[in-house]
């Protein structure tokens, strides 16, 4: 019955979904809007209308637009960066997929699965000891890998789904995310700084009485709130970079990871280094550009000596690639309530 409620087409449910996905712009249209302000506040009223210094206003002006422009790119390449999802490998075939919905019993539904992922570099496993498994997109989910109920995808190393980038933030786009955060905060702190002696003279009748001295006003106060709220932010990915966690509270941030040989709470850190290089890659003339180079998943946890056809799978990184629409026709919608399953959001 779940599988033919699940093809059956609904024409109702398809209007809900593109409404749907229409509000989820709402937020990004909503930080368009704010940066589009700040734009106008700055240069026109601050700089253009208000700074008589020419030498401080060519500098402000320079400054301002080299923060702006690394600020938009990398917000563009977080929204628009298309999250990864796992290998054609790691689905589980029609066959599988039948067997193990004849099945009844959860322990030989373990054993299917535990056949399927014993050739895949699987490592981690449920709290219960589980093979990670998603009943939605049918697959033996890889490490880090996790279900984002927005996205109704699979995600690699999901981080977590950011309403105010409209993306998923993981394995594809996590740099960019970091880069986005990095640069929203230097662009408010500069704001803040560069209006501060104007908000004192607004406080002090030092502005003459035009409209450019509500704009010096609002903008120093969004840009010093934006400053606060970014910079406990940014912190926190720091930290979780620095230990090689993600957000999701229930499976790294706040509870050990559970592997094969039990929970570890470091069992992904490989040290700050190789941490921080796992985002950012080990060329550092594109540490601070919005350009993919962030490290493959090359590193086990814990190291071991793999099987051949566990090495193949993680040397094709060309295969990381995003799952094509026509994959949805593969999808029975197996919903088996003795199945041990680890549905995340």
């Amino acid at each position: 019955m779940v599988s033919k409620l699940k093809m059956a087409p609904s024409g109702s449910g398809g209007i809900k979904r593109r409404c749907q996905r229409v509000l989820y712009w709402i937020p990004v249209l909503f930080i368009t809007i704010i940066v589009a302000w700040s734009y106008y506040a700055y240069v026109v009223q601050l700089c253009i209308e208000s700074m008589e210094n020419t030498g401080e206003k060519i500098v402000c002006l320079v400054a301002y637009h080299l923060f702006f422009l690394m600020f938009s790119w990398a917000y563009w390449k977080t929204i628009f960066t298309k999250p990864l999802n796992p290998l054609k490998e790691f689905h589980l075939s029609y066959a599988d997929r039948e067997l193990l919905e004849r099945e009844d019993r959860g322990e030989a539904q373990q054993e299917i699965l535990r056949r399927i992922a014993k050739d895949l570099p699987i490592y981690t496993r449920t709290m219960s000891g589980a093979i990670r498994y998603c009943d939605r997109c049918q697959l033996v989910k890889p490490d880090r890998c996790h279900h984002c109920s927005v996205c109704d995808k699979c995600i690699l190393k999901m981080d977590h789904h950011c309403p105010w980038v409209n993306n998923c933030v993981g394995f594809s786009n996590y740099k960019f995310f970091m880069l986005f955060l990095a640069y929203s905060l230097l662009y408010c702190v500069f704001i803040a700084a560069t209006d501060l002696q104007y908000f004192i003279k607004f406080w002090t009748n030092g502005l003459p009485d035009t409209q450019a001295k509500f704009h010096i006003m609002f903008l120093f106060f969004a840009a010093t709130m934006f400053s606060v709220s970014l910079s406990s932010l940014f912190g926190y990915h720091c930290w979780l970079v620095s230990k090689n966690r993600s957000t999701l509270g229930r499976e790294e941030a706040f509870r050990a990871p559970a592997f094969r040989h039990g929970a570890d709470k470091n069992g992904f850190s490989l040290g700050l280094s190789k941490n921080f290089r796992q985002v950012f890659g080990d060329e550092k003339q594109y540490w601070f550009l919005p350009v993919f180079s962030s490290a493959g998943e090359t590193h086990q946890f814990p190291a071991k000596t793999l099987r051949e056809s566990q090495s193949r799978l993680l040397n094709a990184g060309q295969s990381w690639t995003e799952s094509e629409g026509g994959d949805d026709k593969d999808k029975l919608g197996m919903s088996n309530p003795a199945m041990t399953i680890e549905n995340e959001t």
